[in-house]
């Protein structure tokens, strides 16, 4: 399957082989992301950058991913800054940006508008996150953490336990990335959230019909139990509206929870923004010096895969072997001092 010029609107898209050749093209641009050497395959393309919704990681992620492989970026954010404020339709608005740009990133809090958008354009967009819906490339940076987490500690993809916790109704990262973890074999996917919370029936069902095993759960310290990977999500506020928040305290992770209920050689992840506020009931900050918390890890993998993603997307992923280069700038040794010890120097 070839990625040339397509639409990255849902983890549909990817099958096993293209995500296993997207990692081993991250592995190779990974140094790249860190700074530390250069590649300018895309050098004269340009990415148009639309957010109607709020975002940090995303936006800054896809943008500096985009400019380390040389090319350049042309944004917007906030759909009141937009002419659509004035009327004007996300087809127009489509057909307009595609004319300046050679690939957009978008993001939209409507689920279909994301659709409607690239139905319009003869540019490929890539879904930055539409809604509750779905959030392709956020999939495919906490796959590829995954990858490389399992393969520092020997293990493979398959025969893993598999816990998500958290808000998985609203929660569009877990859609996106309960549709890849599931090409892989053997898995137990447990899912565990207050019971108006539960991941949607669909995909539930899309991870059974592959052979998987689903296990629901509305206890924390029991889902996590022998879990090789805990991947919790924050209550997604802004889909609620005015209705009360079914979410206990259980729902904190927090050292102590981790410390009776996680295997020592675990993996924690999270897509981040989580709620640091006292009293939030998400992934406390107790667990920052925790070997086993991926969350900086996985926002660091997430520059080198979208870098293997566009690269692939524009075409010239074939190119960027013969094209990388040492870098000349000052390169620091390790990303800070909360980093595991066996992440803090890249050589290790």
């Amino acid at each position: 399957m070839s990625l040339i010029g397509r639409h990255v609107l849902s983890s549909d898209l990817f099958d096993r082989d293209e995500l296993e050749r997207l990692f081993a093209l991250a592995d190779l641009l990974a140094p790249v992301a860190r700074g530390r050497e250069v590649v300018r395959v895309l050098e004269g393309a340009v990415m148009a950058s639309l957010f109607f919704e709020a975002s940090t990681r995303t936006r800054l992620s896809c943008e500096s991913a985009f400019s380390r492989l040389g090319g350049s970026v042309i944004s917007s954010t906030g759909a009141e800054i937009m002419s659509i404020s004035k009327g004007e339709s996300l087809a127009d608005t489509s057909r307009v940006v595609s004319g300046y740009s050679d690939l957009i990133v978008m993001r939209h809090p409507e689920e279909s508008a994301v659709h409607e958008f690239a139905a319009a354009t003869n540019v490929p967009v890539v879904n930055g996150g539409n809604g509750a819906g779905e959030h392709p490339t956020q999939a495919l940076l906490d796959m590829y953490t995954l990858h490389r987490e399992f393969s520092r500690t020997g293990r493979s993809m398959d025969g893993r336990r598999i816990a998500l916790v958290g808000d998985l109704r609203h929660g569009r990262t877990v859609h996106s990335l309960i549709k890849l973890v599931s090409l892989y074999r053997d898995l137990t996917i447990v899912c565990v959230a207050p019971g108006p919370l539960g991941m949607p029936a669909e995909l539930l069902e899309l991870a059974e019909g592959r052979g998987h095993r689903i296990e629901l759960s509305d206890r924390p310290e029991s889902g996590l139990k022998d879990a090789d990977l805990v991947y919790a999500t924050r209550l997604q506020t802004e889909r609620f509206a005015d209705q009360p928040l079914p979410y206990s305290d259980e729902f904190r992770i927090d050292r102590a929870l981790v410390a009776r209920a996680c295997r020592e050689d675990a993996v924690i992840m999270h897509p981040l923004p989580r709620d640091s506020r006292p009293g939030s009931n998400d992934l406390a900050t107790d667990l920052n010096r925790d070997h086993r918390l991926a969350i900086f890890r996985q926002t660091d993998a997430g520059i080198p895969m979208r870098m293997a993603l566009f690269a692939s997307v524009l075409g010239v992923a074939d190119q960027v072997p013969g094209a990388l280069r040492p870098a000349t700038w000052f390169q620091p040794e390790y990303t800070g001092p909360d980093d595991a010890p066996f992440y803090r120097n890249p050589a290790s």
